[in-house]
């Protein structure tokens, strides 16, 4: 992989606000981030698509699934609605966001974790399941948050 700067590598993807967000850092400043990944954050930096599957959505609300095999990983991502994840499996995962940084999670079943967002806030990121078992979360997005809803397309 070509080196780029920080900088270059960033620029495509934005910054956001500092969330509090789960798991250890592991890397920073792209360290270890491929090309086709840097260029994955690129295609989805506006894919509203925050779970594999949406399980219901109504004026209020939208409440997704992901499910993720060992080894299997759900593409990059954009949080923009105020939202809570609830994790419904025990596991472990490595995320990438797009401020450089890589994080190892694990996850008890029963964890959730709450996010707010102010007008242009956003989260981008993807989840790998590095674990040996099924890993599933429940993500519910508040219609009704500061900022619009990105368009989804669900066949």
């Amino acid at each position: 992989m070509g080196e780029r700067s920080r900088t270059d590598r960033n620029a495509p993807i934005a910054s956001s606000v500092d969330l509090p967000l789960a798991g250890e850092l592991i890397a920073s400043d792209f360290a270890g981030w491929t090309d086709e990944l840097i260029e994955e954050f690129r295609v989805h930096a506006q894919d509203g698509h925050v779970g594999s599957r949406l399980l219901s959505e109504d004026p209020r609300v939208r409440v997704w699934e992901i499910r993720l095999a060992p080894g299997e990983r759900w593409h990059a991502h954009r949080h923009v609605l105020d939202y809570f994840w609830t994790a419904i499996t025990s596991g472990r995962s490595i995320q990438h966001t797009h401020d450089g940084t890589t994080r190892a999670v694990e996850y008890e079943a029963g964890d959730t974790r709450h996010f707010g967002f102010t007008h242009g806030e956003f989260l981008l990121h993807d989840i790998e399941n590095v674990g040996e078992a099924d890993l599933v979360f429940t993500t519910v997005e508040h219609l009704d948050s500061e900022n619009s809803p990105l368009p989804i397309e669900c066949g």
